[in-house]
């Protein structure tokens, strides 16, 4: 816990006053008279600035075989468009950058993790033609990631792809297929796969700054409800279109078939919030979501706060 409590020491002193005017001199550009969130207040200063986690962009990328310094039980977050090569991203780095911009197969995309809530969604980043980058605002609601985007510098929630705050406030990014998993895996089953390159920036990767953070009794930087059924805030729960399956549920079953889609649990993906090495954490094994067709479907393993927080009213797929 130690980089964690490091972490908590560098916010405390920047929380600040939910207030837009507190705001306007690190961002002269986003009209914060448009928002659709009911009350500033439930916007918080994560600590560092605009910027102070620094996004990535256009990222290059290796074979398998060059990647030797990620471990086989490593997460990386697997991107699969048509008939391109499937392109990893290390949770090694998007735990210090969160958010990587890039383009495959001529489609401009955003990779993005929150830590906090351990959400990994891919968006496409495009909104009405118009095509679109992301950074970190340093802010957090219900403990998640505001992303900023670059060309109107608007506020968008990152467990959502909604815009909150500014001139994209109510637009949505579309989410795109996407599922994390170890390397090994990744590396068996797509042998001409790409890996991204490490990241030209001084950060110990490989490392994690929120060492068992995801064993906490309570979410940090959150004061919403806690989620119902005795569910633990911090346990992994897999979101897709408002329903819940909590992570132990599938593990013990290996796989199920429910509300038309097929989910499956595979050990050997270690978790990247547990350890301070990340290839040490526990094992919290893989998930896969499948349509009726066979193909990949949109979906999040978060933990059970954050999906209670965005969906109150959703549904908790906890079997008989």
């Amino acid at each position: 816990m130690r980089l964690f409590a490091i972490l908590i020491a560098m916010i405390l002193p920047y929380t600040s006053s939910a207030d837009p005017s507190f705001w306007r001199h690190e961002w002269p550009n986003t009209e914060f008279s448009n928002k659709s969130i009911a009350s500033w207040v439930e916007i918080l200063s994560g600590g560092p600035p605009k910027d102070g986690i620094p996004a990535l962009t256009n990222p290059r990328f290796r074979t398998v075989q060059e990647a030797a310094e990620i471990k086989p039980s490593e997460p990386v977050i697997v991107l699969k468009i048509t008939d391109y090569p499937a392109r990893a991203y290390p949770i090694r780095y998007l735990i210090w950058h969160e958010i990587v911009n890039d383009v495959v197969a001529n489609t401009p995309v955003t990779v993005t993790f929150c830590p906090l809530c351990n959400s990994v969604i891919v968006f496409k980043g495009v909104v009405g033609g118009r095509a679109l980058t992301f950074g970190v605002t340093g802010k957090l609601r219900n403990s998640d990631m505001i992303m900023y985007d670059h060309q109107t510098e608007s506020w968008w929630q990152q467990a959502l792809g909604v815009g909150i705050v500014g001139e994209m406030t109510g637009q949505r990014l579309e989410q795109l297929p996407v599922w994390t998993e170890s390397f090994a895996q990744f590396s068996a089953a797509h042998a001409d796969g790409l890996v991204m390159q490490t990241p030209q920036h001084d950060r110990p990767y490989g490392q994690n700054p929120y060492a068992k953070y995801d064993s906490s009794h309570r979410p940090f930087l959150y004061n919403g409800d806690l989620p119902p059924h005795g569910i633990a805030p911090l346990e992994r729960v897999v979101a897709i279109d408002g329903r819940a399956w909590p992570l132990e549920r599938l593990r013990n079953l290996g796989s199920i078939e429910e509300a038309g889609w097929r989910i499956t649990w595979t050990g050997g993906q270690s978790s990247a919030l547990d350890t301070a090495e990340i290839a040490k954490g526990r094992d919290v094994g893989s998930i896969r979501v499948q349509g009726p067709d066979g193909k990949d479907v949109p979906h999040d393993v978060l933990f059970a706060f954050a999906f209670h927080a965005f969906w109150p009213g959703g549904v908790w797929m906890l079997g008989d």
